[in-house]
């Protein structure tokens, strides 16, 4: 447990900032000019940017963006590919082989790349990015639950379920689903980083969150440019998204040592 508490401590002040992005009168895009580029201090603890605005609420309201556009994804990718991905591997036949090959062709393009192209088909903002990334996302929750239920619809119990009659909606809702949710909270804890990563990506390149508006990414852009006079610029919101998302990441590999999954044999 001692291991746990770094990482999900990490994650609760995460999600504490959220929720004070939503409910603090915060003033993130007040713009001083005598505080350009100032750093932190006592007047204010993380400093100011290149326009005078107060590092710490900006910092803030990018990690609700980050939280929101993070639970997003991974909920809405989870629920499509969940869903496609238990009827796929039960019903089997025509079904399963388009659903493969639909498969086969998402995975032949970059995950994030595919992100960009359909963020930048789609225009700038934070709505168009979670879509983008909920397409690019689906695929992996759709293949972990298609395998998982591969290798358990030959299982004694839904044999016996099969036998006395259970429709196959009642043998996938009550037999098959149950025991599929312990890989894809795994995997899901997973896709947290991995969506806190592409919205940040997308917003460094212009396509999230827009200006004025914050975000860890665009943060870490508009630094950039001052890394030799105002490296706090670029430090402080670079260190918050690697601890965030190695935070994820850890808690992800202490949920898979816990649940003790182990992967499916003979998927295809």
């Amino acid at each position: 447990m001692m291991r746990l508490r770094v990482p999900l401590g990490i994650m609760m002040i995460w999600g504490i900032m959220a929720l004070l992005g939503l409910a603090l009168p915060l003033t993130p895009n007040a713009v001083d000019l005598t505080h350009i580029l100032v750093g932190p201090g006592q007047d204010q603890w993380l400093g100011y940017d290149e326009l005078g605005r107060p590092i710490a609420d900006r910092l803030i309201i990018g990690a609700k963006i980050s939280f929101l556009v993070s639970i997003s994804v991974v909920a809405l990718g989870l629920l499509l590919g969940g869903i496609l991905g238990l009827l796929s591997g039960y019903l089997g036949g025509m079904v399963d082989q388009i659903f493969v090959r639909i498969v086969d062709i998402m995975l032949a393009f970059p995950g994030l790349l595919l992100a960009i192209a359909l963020a930048g088909a789609l225009g700038p903002g934070i709505e168009n990015v979670v879509f983008a990334l909920v397409i690019v996302g689906w695929v992996g929750y759709a293949r972990l639950t298609r395998g998982q239920v591969l290798a358990l619809k030959h299982a004694d119990h839904v044999i016996a379920a099969q036998a006395i009659g259970a429709t196959p909606w009642r043998i996938m809702w009550q037999h098959l689903l149950p025991l599929v949710t312990a890989p894809l909270i795994i995997e899901a804890s997973f896709g947290i980083a991995g969506a806190i990563i592409a919205e940040a990506g997308l917003s460094f390149l212009g396509l999230g969150v827009q200006p004025p508006e914050a975000s860890w990414g665009s943060m870490i852009r508009d630094g950039t440019r001052y890394m030799l006079v105002a490296p706090h610029l670029v430090i402080i919101p670079g260190l918050t998204l690697m601890a965030v998302v190695l935070a994820a990441n850890l808690l992800g590999d202490w949920l898979r040592d816990w649940l003790d999954v182990k992967e499916p044999q003979h998927t295809r």
